[in-house]
């Protein structure tokens, strides 16, 4: 049983880092970073589970709030680089270092 949810969970991994490197649209890149957080709380919840301690939820409670605030910033980053370029290609996202 535990190794069928830690082969789920490295599979979100693996599909989320497929995501982040495929991909150049930055919503895109934004859900692939999402399903690598999921996959790695997963994991945190399991082994928590599985060895009869609590710090790994504890622990997954930090990052889900870790990951809601960085969807929110990526989210507002996305909105003003669509109002200023017209598009959220992460190849325009070169004008944030000027």
């Amino acid at each position: 049983m535990l190794t069928g949810y830690m082969v789920v969970s490295a599979l979100l991994i693996a599909i989320g880092a497929t995501g982040v490197m495929i991909r150049r649209n930055f919503m895109i890149v934004l859900m692939s970073l999402e399903i690598m957080i999921n996959g790695a709380g997963m994991l945190l919840v399991v082994m928590s589970y599985y060895l009869g301690n609590v710090s790994g939820q504890v622990m997954f409670i930090f990052v889900a709030a870790v990951a809601a605030s960085e969807t929110a910033v990526g989210l507002a980053i996305a909105v003003m680089m669509y109002k200023r370029k017209k598009s959220v290609d992460v190849n325009d996202f070169s004008i944030l270092r000027k």
